[in-house]
């Protein structure tokens, strides 16, 4: 490990991996530091999609910035199952026939192609829809990764430019000059930034007012090998309502081709969950939902399935950014669903924080004080 570098980075995911990539770019020595092995946690559970989101102003600045960046940093990445395929937002009556089309005005305005299809179009596309779906949204620049080894491809680049990874290190707080580890030693580096997921928070040197990251579980399943059984993301216009929403437990579908001719099937979010284990109801509820958009599926042999916690904030944005009263620690977490997507995105404005300039989109949505007036208010 670097002594003393430039930067810390606790957490070895894709936030981490991200990070480490983009400080080193800079010319900075970064260490990066997880208690497991990289891209281990979250991210190994994640599904995978780079999509432009449209729920607020600020998701759909990230998410934007963060897609072009991984469209200029795909090619170079290895094993990463890049696919271009574009995302179908699918409505089953006329009410989601107009979130869709109030979509395609928002990605008009700011200069992303979509279209809007009829169900002849749709069919076309996709031919093993459902038939009584009544249109979607086609929009063509959304694509998918295997998030592991994106993570992974990130951090060996990131070695290459002289970074150090080093697994085994339970981190047990951070300030804004080092870390402390479970046997009391004590990593130093001229900043830290700390991406450890769920358990960022944890490893404060004190609260921040009104912060908070909660934990969903989310299950996901994959199928055995069909080749044509889906050509592009396909997520019901629903979705929205169940990521962002804050109830115990929703179902939406979310279903990915993979470039080994298999189908990703999300997705399930539940709060107040400890077990990673499978939860054969809740597993059935989202198989029932993907097959009732793709009828298909339900003669089709799913491989494996797996859970995994996504990192939840209040205000479904992430915390990206200096830590209050800890001049030199900051935070990259909280990225619930959208850790894959803004990964970039997060990795650049922490860069542009730690070298003191500004960013290509406003910072001041993510900071992790945003919360300090409502706390006390």
């Amino acid at each position: 490990m670097t002594a003393s570098p430039d930067v810390l980075v606790v957490g070895a995911g894709i936030i981490g991996a991200a990070c480490a990539l983009r400080l080193t770019e800079e010319g900075m020595s970064v260490a990066v530091v997880d208690r497991p092995r990289p891209a281990g946690g979250t991210t190994a559970a994640a599904m995978g999609q780079i999509t432009v989101m449209d729920d607020s102003d600020a998701q759909g600045a990230l998410t934007l910035w963060s897609q072009e960046l991984w469209d200029a940093l795909a090619p170079s990445l290895s094993a990463i199952e890049h696919d271009p395929c574009g995302t179908l937002w699918v409505a089953t009556n006329d009410e989601e026939l107009d979130e869709a089309r109030k979509k395609e005005q928002w990605y008009a305005a700011h200069g992303i192609e979509s279209s809007l299809l009829h169900p002849g179009a749709l069919r076309e596309a996709e031919p093993h829809l459902n038939e009584d779906l009544v249109g979607a949204l086609h929009v063509p620049g959304d694509s998918v990764v295997y998030p592991p080894n994106a993570a992974l491809s990130m951090l060996e680049h990131a070695v290459r430019a002289g970074a150090t990874v080093t697994t085994g290190c339970e981190v047990r707080s951070v300030d804004a000059s080092h870390a402390v580890l479970a046997d009391g030693s004590r990593l130093h580096a001229g900043a830290v930034v700390c991406a450890a997921g769920n358990h960022t928070l944890g490893l404060l040197p004190r609260p921040i007012p009104g912060a908070a990251i909660r934990p969903r579980k989310g299950h996901l399943a994959i199928t055995e090998r069909y080749p044509g059984l889906l050509r592009h993301q396909v997520v019901e216009l629903g979705y929205l309502r169940s990521a962002h929403g804050h109830e115990d437990v929703s179902v939406a579908f979310n279903g990915q081709p993979r470039t080994t001719d298999q189908v990703l099937i999300g997705s399930s979010r539940q709060y107040d969950r400890t077990s990673d284990n499978v939860e054969p109801d809740v597993l059935a509820r989202m198989l029932a939902r993907a097959c009732r958009f793709i009828p298909a599926l339900a003669t089709c042999s799913v491989v494996r399935c797996w859970t995994g916690f996504r990192p939840a904030t209040p205000d479904n944005l992430p915390l990206v950014g200096p830590a209050p009263d800890a001049e030199g620690l900051w935070l990259a977490a909280g990225h619930e669903g959208l850790g894959i997507t803004t990964s970039l995105g997060t990795a650049q404005l922490i860069t542009d924080g730690i070298l003191g300039r500004p960013s290509a989109i406003d910072a001041a949505p993510y900071l992790p004080d945003r919360f300090a007036e409502n706390s006390h208010g």
